[in-house]
């Protein structure tokens, strides 16, 4: 019989918080691509860890990082539900939305100072879906198979965003593609 994990169970919470330690970055990055503003973004990486937490007793092994990155994802767009009358849902094929925020932290200052800006602008112009592939494949370095776990969608489905993400950013960044 399996024993369950009890929330107040301290080795319970030194198992999960060793986990779970490498892949807050990961989930931050991950919630922050998605969600238009810092503290959106802190908040549904403290919703997400809670929900992982209290879900822990279920975890069966595995992928931890594609765990937690599917609760981050689910969690953000929760996020976003809750809050469409101030956002906008898009779909994949809508390019005339963009979730540009103007709140920026630290890091993204010191982006708008150089090129990384326009980057920066670009992946904020892609619908959701779009953005979210392609940062978890280039900035996550995350295989296909994990970003079709993750997002609940075929593999296939998976190449196409992150195929459609590149040619738009490509026209957005006017790069040669040489």
């Amino acid at each position: 019989m399996e024993e369950r994990i009890v929330i107040g169970d301290e080795p319970a919470k030194i198992a999960f918080e060793d986990l779970m330690a490498d892949h807050l970055d990961s989930a931050y990055n991950l919630a922050r691509w998605i969600l238009p503003t810092v503290e959106d973004a802190e908040d549904v990486v403290q919703d997400a860890f809670i929900r992982a937490f209290k879900g822990y007793a279920g975890f069966r092994g595995g992928n931890a990082r594609a765990w937690i990155l599917t609760i981050v994802r689910n969690t953000a767009y929760n996020h976003l539900r809750k809050y469409r009358n101030a956002f906008e849902s898009l779909s994949d094929e809508d390019d005339s939305n963009s979730f540009v925020s103007e709140d920026l932290d630290p890091v993204q200052k010191i982006i708008h100072d150089g090129e990384l800006l326009d980057l920066k602008t670009a992946l904020d112009q892609l619908p959701p879906e779009y953005r979210e592939a392609i940062v978890l494949h280039e900035i996550e370095d995350m295989p296909y198979k994990e970003i079709a776990r993750i997002q609940s969608i075929p593999i296939g489905t998976v190449m196409s965003r992150i195929s459609r993400a590149r040619v738009k950013l490509r026209a957005m960044l006017a790069v040669d593609n040489h």
